[in-house]
């Protein structure tokens, strides 16, 4: 049921967005929105002006790479030529094929810089 809940509600905010464009606002509605894109377009850069987002590479024998705690899988690659690989538990890469000698992952977390 919540499921359910979750796709209406996108259905319904992508039928907005559709409809949007060809929708004109009365002057309320569009001083309003432009205020709050306003708003936010002033937070947002201070919001994010120390944040840094940190990556690096961790490589493993055999088939599995796994990123630290607390970071998150942004790619994978994979020895001997194989290409199918996916991402188990935002953490850890896997590669599908049959024989391969070593498995890269590319770890990223969002830093707050100085």
């Amino acid at each position: 049921m919540k499921n359910l809940s979750f796709l209406l509600l996108f259905l319904f905010f992508l039928v907005l967005g559709l409809l949007g464009p060809s929708m004109s606002l009365c002057p309320m509605d569009e001083a309003i929105s432009k205020k709050i894109n306003q708003d936010f377009s002033s937070l947002l850069p201070a919001a994010m002006k120390n944040t840094v987002l940190h990556c690096w590479s961790v490589s493993s024998r055999g088939r599995l790479a796994s990123c630290p705690e607390g970071t998150t899988v942004t790619s994978c690659s994979c020895g001997s030529g194989c290409g199918s690989w996916d991402v188990r538990e935002d953490t850890m890469c896997h590669c599908q094929c049959g024989s391969i000698d070593w498995t890269a992952a590319r770890c990223c977390t969002l830093r707050v810089g100085s």
